[in-house]
Parts: structure tokens; C-alpha cells; sequence
């Protein structure tokens, strides 16, 4: 039987795939921007935006570090951006982390490029030195027309400037683009910017998803008139055009969330060409590209 923890959790809880190990911590609830039109993570009224009590977090960090030792290995700071708190607020976190569970090894966040626009690389280093190992940007996308169509608040530039600042900071970098999101008539050119900003940028993490509306979708057609979902094979093309684009040395490389039809797994740039391969079969030959399942999509 699972142990009941010390911490206060507000359902939905979201974590990202590869944190399904970890000990997700929320130091703040809900997303402090939440206008994405593709996102429906947030919305739900208990999770109007809010920094958790300091005193609960420390409470919350120290008790279960009695309750759990040296149990646990790797921490997520929840919700969908713990960065936009304060540096020193965040040190606070990281030390306790240290101090009563000193086991961990690696923490983690999701992070919105604009929470560090105020956060220097200074800052940022003192950050990584008190533990925090990874942060998840979600990009979306390279391409600005996108970017604004699905109101993310962001732009390449604004983008680029936080990866640039958590890689030197040697903070590694998730970094998510959306398969599809662009629809049909923007398709080519958000795979081909999305492969510039990360050229750009060189990050150690990558993954791609497929963009999912089943609860808003009309939320999205109102924000992006003349949207048209891409199909199967147009979801391929524009992964092919992508990954063709892509000049990447060490990044780790994972497109096999549970809403992505072809799952593809890799090193960029050491498996490029495997890659290509596969999506090119399944472009041609979706029956013996061993697809998922529409009914193991999970969506």
C-alpha cells in the first residue's frame, strides 16, 4: 500500500512522461499565464494560479523526509511553472530538499520562457547548484504566426532567450514541440522554424507530441480561423520535414507520448538518418510501420 504523503495535492495533478519516478512536490498551483488555446491543464476552477505558503512547502519537505528517508531520488517542483517564484524563494526550496531528503539527485520544473526574462544567468547558477537539474519548456512551436495564433505569449526570440540562459546556467533543457498544431496551411513552416529554434539552442532533451483538443476545440477555432487538423500522413510529412531540418549533436530525442501514432526514439544527431527512415516508411507504408492503435492513444 502506497504511503499517504505530507503534502497537499490539488487534483489534477500533471507531471511531464519521464518524472513518473519522482516525488512531485507543488510549490505553486495552476500556470501563471493559463491563456494557451490548445492547454486545458489549468482551467479547472481549483487550480486558479497562486503560490503555495512558503512555511506549508518547508513543512511539507521536511516531514516527508522523515516519513520517506533516503526513499526518495528525484523530485518535480509541480504545478505548470514553479520558476516564476521568486530565485531566493526557490533556493529556500532547494536547500531544504537538500537537508531532509539528501538522497535526491535530481529536481526538476516545468518552465514558461517569460518567468525567467527577470531571472539573470547569475541567478539561474545558483539555482543549478542547489539541485535544480532540468527544466521542461514547453515551445510549442518556432514560428511566430503559430505562437501567436495559439495565444502562448511567447515568440522564437523570447524562446530562445531562456534556453540560452538555462544552458548557460547548465541547466539541462526539455524542450516540446507540438506535432500539428500549426494545422494544415502553416504545417511546413512551423516544422521549419521549430527546427531553427532548436539548431539554435541545442538542447539535451527533446520530445515530440501530437496536439490534442477533445474538451476546446471550438476555444481554438475562434483563436485560429481557418484551422484544419492535419491527418495522419500530413502528421508525418510535417515530422519528416522537421527532423530533415534538424542539425542537433547530443540531443536525446523522444517522440512516443501516448498521442503520437509512430513512436521514434533516438539520439540527434547519431540516429537522424534511422529516424528519417522510419517516418518515410510510415509515410509510404503506414500498414507495416507499426503504428499505435487509435483506441492506445490515451486521448
Amino acid at each position: 500500500m502506497l504511503p499517504v504523503l505530507p503534502i497537499r495535492y490539488v487534483e489534477p495533478v500533471y507531471r511531464p512522461p519521464s518524472e513518473a519516478q519522482s516525488l512531485i512536490l507543488p510549490i505553486t498551483d495552476g500556470c501563471s499565464w493559463n491563456h494557451c488555446r490548445f492547454c486545458e491543464m489549468y482551467t479547472a476552477p481549483q487550480k486558479r494560479f497562486r503560490a503555495r505558503d512558503e512555511a506549508e512547502v518547508l513543512a511539507s519537505i521536511q516531514r516527508t523526509g522523515e516519513q520517506l528517508g533516503d526513499g526518495v531520488r528525484r523530485v518535480f517542483l509541480a504545478d505548470g511553472d514553479a520558476l516564476v517564484l521568486p530565485t531566493r524563494r526557490l533556493l529556500d526550496v532547494l536547500v531544504a530538499i537538500r537537508t531532509y531528503l539528501p538522497a535526491v539527485r535530481r529536481v526538476s520544473s516545468y518552465c514558461l520562457p517569460r518567468n525567467l526574462r527577470r531571472k539573470s544567468v547569475d541567478e539561474l547558477r545558483e539555482l543549478a547548484a542547489a539541485g535544480l537539474s532540468i527544466a521542461y519548456v514547453g515551445a510549442e512551436s518556432g514560428d511566430d504566426e503559430v505562437l501567436e495564433r495559439v495565444n502562448k505569449g511567447e515568440t522564437f526570440a523570447s524562446t530562445r532567450e531562456a534556453l540560452d540562459k538555462l544552458g548557460a546556467a547548465g541547466i539541462s533543457r526539455s524542450v516540446m514541440i507540438l506535432n500539428g498544431l500549426a494545422g494544415a496551411d502553416l504545417s511546413l513552416r512551423h516544422a521549419d522554424n521549430s527546427a531553427r529554434l532548436l539548431n539554435a539552442t541545442q538542447p539535451e532533451y527533446l520530445a515530440t507530441l501530437v496536439v490534442s483538443l477533445p474538451p476546446g476545440e471550438q476555444r481554438f477555432r475562434d483563436g485560429f480561423p481557418g484551422w484544419r487538423p492535419l491527418s495522419q500522413q500530413q502528421l508525418f510529412v510535417e515530422m519528416e520535414r522537421f527532423l530533415d531540418r534538424l542539425e542537433l549533436t547530443r540531443t536525446v530525442f523522444r517522440s512516443d507520448h501516448a498521442s503520437n501514432w509512430l513512436v521514434l526514439k533516438g539520439t540527434l544527431g547519431a540516429d537522424k538518418k534511422r529516424l528519417l527512415l522510419q517516418v518515410r516508411q510510415a509515410i509510404e507504408d503506414p500498414d507495416s510501420a507499426a503504428l499505435r492503435p487509435a483506441w492506445a492513444r490515451g486521448l
